[in-house]
């Protein structure tokens, strides 16, 4: 009896064959992937959300209004012009190219020119101080510093009466009129941008000096090598990467100048630092052409992308990438 019992359970007890279906292990597979799916766009939303409304929206308003005009009041005043606003920006007689965009460059360029440079020679001389940190807070200060602020006490220092004239004067020279002459307007402005901006300059200089390897000074210094030689044969083609970087963006700053132009001149003297950002603003909120200000924007965009190829391109022709 025990026997038939123990028989009995260890038969029902015994499992069967257990059937394998690919199918329905894909089709599972499937659901827990769309599901992890779903939730990925569910965390994802408000960042998509946000570039809808505020990049990808205002890009698809702006270019329609390249090709339109409209006042800027109703929106069904828009009035479809084709390319008439891009073509008037490059015709005869129009102010963009000269002395806009080429105010624009120019800014651009003596920018990138004294922040690199200057940018470079201090990162050099804070790598051999101590109290680094201390020092690159310091240089650090104007990029947290808001424009207004920073424009406002230079346009002061540029004053007749301002400190800079009167280190001109200690030092025999006559007065600058820095701000209200054409020939010195641009470059004085470019200086006190220069000035601002090279504080970030300087944390990725430093950054990339950090990354170098001592063995090499070493081996420098070992063989004789003098401080020029080493700088020049040894710290800047290591630095090429983070030089690039600087110079990118750099550039990109300078062409899109707008608030510290405001603040210091105006634009003026005459058109002396008429650049595009405050051309657009001029021509959409002072003049009511917004199909002018978005096409002057689309011009922009184009110089701005067409001279970040080329330097990507210059650089990684000797071997460097970002």
């Amino acid at each position: 009896m025990v026997n038939a019992l123990a028989t009995g359970t260890s038969e029902r007890a015994a499992p069967g064959p257990r059937s394998h279906d690919p199918a329905a292990g894909g089709r599972g597979r499937h659901r827990r992937r769309r599901r992890q799916t779903v939730v990925a766009y569910l965390f994802l939303a408000p960042t998509l959300l946000f570039f809808a409304v505020f990049l990808i929206l205002p890009l698809g308003f702006a270019l329609l209004l390249s090709v339109s005009r409209w006042a800027g009041f109703a929106l069904g005043d828009i009035d479809p012009v084709g390319l008439d606003n891009f073509t008037g920006l490059f015709a005869d007689g129009s102010t963009f190219l000269a002395p806009v965009l080429t105010n624009t460059l120019l800014f651009a360029l003596g920018t990138v020119v004294l922040a690199l440079a200057g940018s470079v020679l201090i990162a050099t001389c804070i790598d051999n101080l101590r109290f680094q940190g201390l020092w690159r807070t310091l240089y650090f200060l104007p990029i947290v510093t808001t424009v207004v602020a920073v424009g406002n006490v230079w346009k002061y220092m540029y004053e007749p009466g301002g400190l800079v004239n009167g280190v001109l004067n200690a030092a025999g020279l006559d007065s600058v009129a820095f701000l209200q002459d054409p020939d010195t307007a641009l470059p004085s402005v470019v200086v006190v941008q220069a000035w601002a901006s090279v504080g970030s300059a300087i944390l990725v200089l430093t950054a990339g000096l950090k990354s170098v390897p001592e063995s090499y000074y070493e081996a420098a210094s070992l063989d004789g090598a003098g401080p020029v030689t080493v700088f020049r044969r040894i710290t800047l083609p290591l630095l090429r990467p983070s030089l690039l970087f600087v110079c990118i963006t750099q550039f990109l700053t300078g062409l899109q100048s707008f608030a510290l132009i405001v603040v210091m001149t105006k634009g003026g003297p005459g058109d002396a630092t008429r650049v595009a950002a405050l051309e657009m603003y001029r021509q959409a909120f002072v003049y009511g052409d917004w199909g002018t200000a978005s096409a002057a924007a689309f011009v922009l965009f184009a110089v701005v992308l067409l001279i970040t190829l080329v330097q990507l391109w210059m650089f990684r022709r000797t071997g460097e990438d970002v």
